[in-house]
């Protein structure tokens, strides 16, 4: 259920990289309890501002305020408060070779909290539950699991410290339509069980239509519109229209929305 609590703003937005602007003048904010999808073409800069939000790139002007914090100028110690709240499960899960699945899991409980190993283990074993996995998958290294399975594995990593925010990059990326489907479910799952406001850049149509309240689309620097999809892919807006008025697109939105024109 989504709140009028915005609890990510971001504001006047400039990103300058290697001579180009990839964003003019993004404005962005999105509501606790909310899932918020960003979508736009090849080059638009979405997972640019995902990195941006989350501080592994510094903008080249405006604001980011996460949890009522201005990110731009919080000191270190202050951005590790933040960071703390928040979960990522990046496109390549970013799991550690070397690691077992619990080992992978258990690693954010060791590093940012006090808690004895048998805490943290159980806590770790609670999350790989949480996230759809048996726990004999505990024992495995990242290279012995599926792909659907590595993204299970990123997001029990992502929720162990029991974030109130979670960022999601491409999720269903590299996934068959039936491992891609079920993420979407567990993803759903997830928000309603912990509560969690969700952030997720995404190209996949279904994921769209299927876990979404709100879509961003980025295109030309800035954001050209915030809506839910059946709204969204009515958007008059050229390049809007184009990204959504395709053989897929029309495909998802008669699935989604029976009664649409084709």
């Amino acid at each position: 259920m989504t709140t009028n609590d915005t609890i990510i703003e971001v504001k006047n937005l400039k990103t300058q990289l290697g001579g180009a602007w990839i964003h003019k003048d993004v404005n962005l904010e999105v509501k606790r309890g909310e899932i918020l999808a960003i979508v736009g073409g090849s080059g638009s800069g979405k997972t640019t501002l995902l990195r941006e939000i989350l501080m592994l790139l510094k903008p080249t002007a405006g604001t980011i305020r996460v949890f009522d914090v201005e990110m731009t100028t919080a000191s270190s110690s202050v951005l590790l408060k933040v960071q703390r709240r928040w979960g990522v499960l990046f496109q390549q899960n970013a799991l550690f070779s070397s690691l077992t699945l619990l080992e992978n899991v258990a690693f954010p409980l060791r590093e940012h909290t006090q808690l004895d190993e048998a805490t943290i283990q159980k806590l770790a074993l609670l999350k790989i539950e949480l996230a759809g996995l048996p726990r004999g998958a505990a024992t495995k290294f990242p290279s012995e699991l599926s792909g659907g399975m590595q993204k299970r594995a990123g997001l029990a990593r992502a929720i162990v410290l029991d974030p109130e925010l979670l960022f999601l990059d491409e999720p269903s990326a590299g996934l068959d339509p039936d491992s891609a489907g079920a993420l979407d479910e567990l993803i759903l799952d997830l928000q309603a069980t912990l509560g969690l406001t969700i952030i997720m850049v995404t190209h996949d149509l279904d994921s769209l239509w299927k876990v979404s309240n709100r879509v961003a689309f980025l295109g030309e620097g800035k954001v050209l519109a915030v809506e839910p999809m059946k709204e969204l892919v009515k958007n008059p807006n050229k390049l809007i229209k184009a990204f959504f008025n395709g053989p897929r697109g029309r495909v998802a939105e008669q699935q989604y929305e029976p009664g649409a024109k084709e």
